[in-house]
């Protein structure tokens, strides 16, 4: 239990961070930095575009060394200088400069994180990653709660209010030197995590290539591209989509709020669910029901309804978020753990996290908000559906848990 604790409270910082950046930063770059639909597109496609080099490298690094605790670590504190970098740069050029620099460390966090924690609980059952990943999603509402709060505290002078009147959260800047702080935080925390045991396997040179030839690995690569690609779009530019129906800056945190509190108990059973459908009937379920919230966004106009639908966001994040590494987890070798995870955050997050971005500016540019979440919710629909004949069944690592993943015909 003590050996967890470090670890629930990284996921805790760490996350908080994010939940001031996931809603607030591609309304920032709209409004506050002025940018066009398609530069928009462009800066969110920037990270997935480092990663898809750095993320694999940080990976592989990790596992040849097993020093993955350590590494977490320096690379936490390099991603809070980078957060700092982000807030000071203006204009679309050194915005561009300053979101690759930050990507150079900061898109490694995640897998990283994630082989960690399941290295760290390898031992302590089906619920034991779901409870310690839970905390992250707490973190991650206390700032949605907080953040607006603190923005109103240290509202900008009236002159300059009055004088950006486009703008509907001036002083949105501040956002980078909480989130750097948070970030600086977690990192500290990341240097009293374990350091024995599962967490320091080492792989030999050239022991990547076992990737290689795992078919269940490579399939569920494709599986990861064509889910995020549907995902991604949709989800960094939810807050235009609000602004289109005509809500604001309230109205984004009342959302996420609701996502999140509708987040936490399913997050706390996702040991149930693994147990009872497997890391495959997870994935199947999120995706199909991230499709049905896109679907049913495209669709619906009156805001008092959009605010129910976001409920489903939750099942979206236990099934996607966290069936992945928990699926990838048992079709790995574990001296693979991160290299594994590192290409499927590349896949996943980079690479259809470039091709997602880019069409969804574009089609904000030409079409607005509705086509693309019409097209993501229909395709990630069918997807969720067809998961039981595009992913093969697996077995749960460990003695007190061999359970078949759910059937194709039971999905």
């Amino acid at each position: 239990m003590w050996r967890s604790v470090p670890l629930t409270l990284f996921w805790f910082t760490y996350f908080g961070s994010l939940g001031i950046f996931f809603p607030y930063f591609s309304l920032y770059l709209r409004e506050n930095a002025g940018l066009s639909g398609t530069q928009l597109g462009t800066i969110l496609a920037i990270s997935p575009l480092v990663g898809m080099i750095t993320q694999p490298i940080w990976g592989q690094v990790a596992d040849r060394t097993g020093a993955r605790g350590r590494m977490l670590a320096f690379l936490t504190l390099g991603t809070a200088l980078g957060y700092l970098g982000l807030g000071v740069a203006e204009g679309f050029g050194a915005i561009v400069v300053a979101t690759a620099a930050l990507a150079l460390v900061g898109t490694a966090l995640f897998p990283l994180m994630t082989s960690v924690s399941l290295a760290i609980l390898r031992d302590a059952g089906p619920h034991a990653f779901g409870y310690t990943r839970v905390w992250g999603t707490i973190g991650f509402l206390v700032l949605v709660i907080m953040f607006p709060w603190l923005l109103e505290y240290h509202r900008p002078p009236e002159a300059l209010v009055a004088a950006k009147t486009t703008i509907s959260q001036p002083g949105l800047g501040l956002m980078f030197p909480v989130i750097a702080s948070l970030v600086f935080i977690a990192g500290l925390i990341a240097f009293l995590l374990p350091k024995k045991g599962a967490v320091a396997l080492r792989a030999a040179r050239g022991d990547w290539r076992e990737l290689v030839g795992n078919r269940p690995f490579i399939r569920f690569l494709v599986y990861s591209l064509i889910s995020h690609f549907l995902m991604h779009g949709p989800l960094w530019l939810f807050p235009l989509f609000v602004r289109s129906r005509g809500g604001d800056l309230d109205t984004i945190r009342g959302m996420w709020i609701l996502m999140l509190i509708v987040e936490i108990p399913l997050v706390l059973l996702t040991g149930s669910g693994l147990k009872r459908i497997g890391a495959r009937g997870l994935l199947g379920v999120g995706v199909a029901i991230g499709g049905l919230r896109w679907l049913l966004c495209a669709v619906i106009s009156d805001l008092n309804f959009l605010f129910a639908v976001q409920a489903l966001h939750g099942v979206t994040v236990v099934g996607l978020n966290l069936g992945s590494p928990l699926y990838l987890d048992v079709v790995a070798p574990e001296k693979l753990r991160s290299t594994a995870q590192g290409i499927l955050s590349m896949v996943g997050m980079s690479v259809a996290g470039i091709a997602s971005n880019l069409a969804a500016g574009w089609l904000v540019d030409h079409g607005g908000t509705d086509p693309l979440y019409l097209i993501c919710g229909a395709g990630s629909l069918v997807l969720g559906l067809l998961t039981g004949w595009f992913l093969p069944a697996t077995r749960q690592r460990g003695d007190k848990f061999l359970r078949e993943a759910l059937p194709r015909e039971a999905l």
